[in-house]
């Protein structure tokens, strides 16, 4: 049951990734979606509510911080709500390598948005890289939901047995 969570987890994360690419747009119900397949994940595996607390407190924490950067202009407001999601799946343990995935994800989405810009303007068998123009910012949805996919899918590798 928690691989049939975790699946559903990632083609939800796979779908907000679309819907950023083309819409620029992450609908809140599939934020929420995410962010309540974690409560259903942490039923179905038994931890303790300190580790629970660490977890909400994490994404609590990532909310403001996210919120902070939305006010400065620099993320959408879909993003924070998503990022507050994604690290609420990681929790302190993997807080570290899902905040460097989803950065090295995000610089190279930058540099992809500014290559595209620069091509799709000039070549036009590349008018299908318009869905990255520059105009239109950085799609960092796509980054937050590969940072979201490693949380998600971590835990189970993290544990396993080393052969």
């Amino acid at each position: 049951m928690l691989y049939s969570v975790k699946l559903a987890t990632c083609l939800v994360l796979a779908s907000l990734a679309f819907s950023d690419l083309f819409s620029r747009r992450l609908p809140n119900r599939a934020v929420l979606v995410v962010a309540g397949l974690y409560f259903v994940a942490a039923a179905l595996v038994p931890i303790s509510v300190t580790v629970f607390l660490g977890h909400v407190g994490l994404a609590a924490a990532a909310f403001a911080v996210a919120v902070l950067l939305f006010r400065f202009g620099w993320i959408a407001g879909g993003d924070a709500k998503l990022a507050a999601a994604i690290f609420l799946w990681a929790g302190p343990p993997l807080a570290a390598p899902v905040f460097v995935i989803v950065s090295v994800c995000g610089l190279i989405l930058g540099l992809a948005v500014i290559a595209a810009d620069a091509l799709y303007r000039r070549i036009d068998a590349l008018r299908w890289l318009a869905c990255l123009s520059r105009a239109r910012g950085v799609p960092y949805g796509i980054a937050l939901a590969l940072g979201g996919g490693a949380a998600v899918w971590a835990p189970l590798a993290h544990s396993a047995p080393l052969l």
